[in-house]
This record gives structure tokens, C-alpha cells and sequence, in this order.
């Protein structure tokens, strides 16, 4: 049974409740392995390999293998989880958060320095805040060619 989730008009933002940790059960255990140096070394000697001894959806495999770590938390991550990913790739929460919104490390810091994102317009879905679906990604980063 569903429940209602007034939370899910909240631009940007996946909650993680219930219904998300069971989707990504075995994508946080696997970023839960990566806590040992045997796995992460088997992990970067062989990603796909590794990912495939996991019963996680090929999406969340595909997430994980792109780094796209908003792609991973829409599949079911979560971040504290996740965070595991970014350290075996040597990349610190700063510059892991600063990817989920385009910005560089040095734009993301600047970000959080200065108050972080302002609330104004970023309440819900439709306002014009800079946290909206339109004005995403945000960032030098995120106006890179891929």
C-alpha cells in the first residue's frame, strides 16, 4: 500500500523512505562492500565483474558505472551509501556533492560557504528557484561538452 508523500513536489529532492531503501537494498550493500580494501581492489580491477556478483537491476549497474550519482539515488541509493563509490574513485563528499549539481568543487564550496542554496522559490515543484528541474544542471561543470 502506498502511503501519501507530500514530500515528493520538493524540487531536486529523493527522499529516501522506505519504499526507496528496498529498491536499492543490494545497490547500498554493494557500495557497503566497498568498505574493505579486497573489495574495492577487486571493484577497480574488474567493475563490471564485481558489479555483476550484486542482484542489482542492470540500471543500477549502468548508474554506477557512469558515476551518476543522481541517476543512482532516483534508483534506490543513498548517499551515506554512495559516498563509498566516491572514495574508492579517491573523490572526497565535496566534489562528489558538487557533481550531483553540475558545479565544480570550487563553485559547490563557494556555494555552501556563502548559505548554501536560498529556500526562496525552491519550495516546490513550478516555482523559479535554482533548484528547479529547468535550471539544472547548475555550474561550469555542468555546461561541459560530453
Amino acid at each position: 500500500m502506498s502511503l501519501d508523500k507530500p514530500y515528493l513536489d520538493v524540487p531536486g529532492t529523493t527522499i529516501f523512505d522506505a519504499e526507496q531503501s528496498r529498491k536499492g537494498y543490494w545497490l547500498n550493500q554493494f557500495c557497503m562492500s566497498l568498505m574493505k580494501a579486497e573489495n574495492r581492489e577487486q571493484f577497480k580491477a574488474d567493475e563490471r565483474a564485481y558489479l555483476d556478483q550484486w542482484a542489482m537491476t542492470e540500471e543500477q549497474k549502468q548508474a554506477v558505472l557512469a558515476r551518476d550519482l543522481n541517476w543512482c539515488i532516483r534508483l534506490g541509493g543513498n548517499i551515506y551509501f554512495l559516498a563509498k563509490i566516491g572514495a574508492t574513485d579517491g573523490k572526497s563528499f565535496q566534489q562528489m556533492a558538487g557533481s550531483m549539481t553540475g558545479m565544480t568543487e570550487d563553485e559547490y564550496r563557494h556555494m555552501m560557504v556563502s548559505g548554501g542554496r536560498s529556500a526562496q522559490g525552491n519550495r516546490v515543484i513550478g516555482e523559479d528557484g535554482d533548484a528547479q528541474a529547468q535550471h539544472q544542471p547548475q555550474g561550469a561543470a555542468g555546461k561541459k561538452e560530453h
